[in-house]
C-alpha cells in the first residue's frame, strides 16, 4: 500500500471524468439444434480461422455456473430477485396465457421460484449450460402444478424445435452470449406466432465503480491497463438488437440497482455467487495465489489490494459501506402475428400535415 497515496491525488480529476451522475431508483442491502451466423460468435472447428468475434470463453463460463449453482444453494438474492420480479411482473400485463414457455441461464432459481402461476403457464423447459445449475433447479422445484422438464444447453446453439414455444424467458444470461444478436433471433425462430421474448440484460453502466478503482489500481501498480470487466450493451442498442432480430413491438426500458456492501471483497464474492466473474478470452490468465484468485481472480497481489484501498476511498458512504451500481434492461419483443397492429403503406395517407398546419397552426 506504500504507493497508494500517490494515486489519490489524480482520483478526483479521473472520477469526474470517468463517473456519469445518475439516479438511483433501487437500493438494497447486501448480507443438435438450429443456429445463425451473424457477425459475431458462432461455433465449430472453422470459426477458429473466421474473422468472427468471439469475446467471451464459454467453457469458463460454464464452470463459473456450476461454482455459482453451489455458492447460491438454498440462499435468496435480494438483487436478483428484484431483477426477475420485475421481468416476471410484464405478464400480468399481458391478457393471453402461455401455455409452454421456455426460461433460459442467468436466474432460473429466481424465475422458477417466483413466477407463481403467472402468464398462465402449464409446461416450463428450464434450460442452462451448467449441469449443477439444473440440478440445484431441480432440487428446489415446490411448484408441482407447472410440468417441468430441465435440459443442459447452450443459447448460442438453441435446442429448440421452432414455432415451438409461446414464451421465452431470460433474467440476467444472455450477455454472456458471443453472438447475441444470433441468440435473439434463435429466441425468435423458437416461438410460435404472437409469442413472446422477455430478457433482462446487464447494461454499459453496470459496476462503474469498480471500473474506475480497477482502471485506477492498474495504471498505478502496472503501468497500463487490460481487460478486466466484460463489455456490456448499452441502453441505446437494446432497441437495435429487438429489431435485427425481427421481433414486433418492441420495448426497451432501464433501471438502476444499488447495492451496498461492506467491503469490495464481499463485491466480489457477489459475484462470484451470481456467477458474473470474468471469462473474457483476452482476461490475464497468469496464475497466482490460491487466496487472491477467489477473491481477485484476475488481479496480481498489490493490484486486488490497491483496487480496494481505492474503491473505499472514493465511494465509501457515511455509514462505512460501498456502493455497486447495476444497470438493468429489459427487453420485450413479439413474434409476428396478423393480430397485431401494423403500419400503413407508405403514402396511403389521406391528409397531409400542409393541411393540418393551416387549420391548427395559427390557433394558439
Amino acid at each position: 500500500m506504500r504507493r497508494i497515496n500517490s494515486v489519490y491525488g489524480r482520483v478526483e480529476i479521473l472520477k469526474r471524468v470517468l463517473e456519469k451522475p445518475t439516479k438511483q431508483s433501487h437500493a438494497f442491502s447486501a448480507s443438435r439444434s438450429f443456429s445463425t451466423e451473424g457477425a459475431y460468435g458462432g461455433g465449430g472447428e472453422s470459426q477458429q480461422n473466421s474473422s468472427r468475434v468471439k469475446i467471451f470463453d464459454r467453457d469458463l463460463k460454464r464452470v463459473h455456473r456450476d461454482r455459482a449453482a453451489w455458492l447460491s444453494r438454498n440462499k435468496n438474492d435480494t438483487f436478483v430477485d428484484a431483477v426477475a420480479e420485475n421481468l416476471l411482473d410484464r405478464l400480468e400485463d399481458c391478457k393471453k396465457s402461455f401455455p409452454s414457455a421456455l426460461c433460459l441461464g442467468g436466474s432460473l432459481g429466481a424465475v422458477q421460484r417466483l413466477l407463481r402461476g403467472r402468464g398462465g403457464i402449464e409446461k416450463l423447459i428450464m434450460m442452462d449450460t451448467s449441469h449443477d445449475m439444473i440440478k440445484s433447479c431441480r432440487d428446489a422445484q415446490d411448484d408441482n402444478s407447472i410440468e417441468t422438464s430441465y435440459l443442459v444447453g447452450d443459447e448460442e446453439f438453441l435446442p429448440i424445435k421452432e414455432s415451438s414455444v409461446d414464451l421465452i424467458i431470460s433474467s440476467l444470461g444472455l450477455h454472456w452470449t458471443n453472438d447475441l444478436p444470433g441468440s435473439m433471433i434463435q429466441c425468435k425462430l423458437a416461438l410460435k406466432p404472437d409469442g413472446l421474448f422477455l430478457a433482462a440484460i446487464l447494461g454499459g453502466e453496470t459496476l462503474k465503480e469498480l471500473r474506475i478503482a480497477c482502471t485506477l489500481a492498474h495504471m498505478e501498480r502496472e503501468g497500463g491497463i487490460s481487460p478486466r470487466l466484460s463489455p456490456l450493451a448499452q441502453v441505446r442498442d437494446a432497441g437495435n438488437l429487438l429489431t435485427r432480430a425481427g421481433f414486433s413491438l418492441p420495448g426497451v426500458d432501464v433501471d438502476e440497482y444499488v447495492v451496498k456492501y461492506k467491503s469490495a471483497l464481499d463485491l466480489i464474492e457477489h459475484l462470484r455467487a451470481m456467477g458474473e466473474t470474468n471469462a473474457l478470452l483476452q482476461r490475464n490468465k497468469a496464475k497466482f495465489s490460491i487466496f487472491l484468485s477467489r477473491i481477485f481472480s484476475i488481479l496480481n497481489r498489490e493490484t486486488a489490494l490497491a483496487t480496494a484501498a481505492i474503491y473505499d476511498s472514493m465511494f465509501a458512504t457515511e455509514d462505512g459501506t460501498i456502493p455497486a451500481t447495476f444497470q438493468v434492461i429489459y427487453m420485450t419483443g413479439w413474434k409476428e402475428h396478423s393480430s397485431h397492429p401494423q403500419a400503413k403503406r407508405r403514402g396511403s395517407a389521406t391528409v397531409s400535415f400542409t393541411d393540418i398546419h393551416k387549420q391548427f397552426g395559427g390557433q394558439s
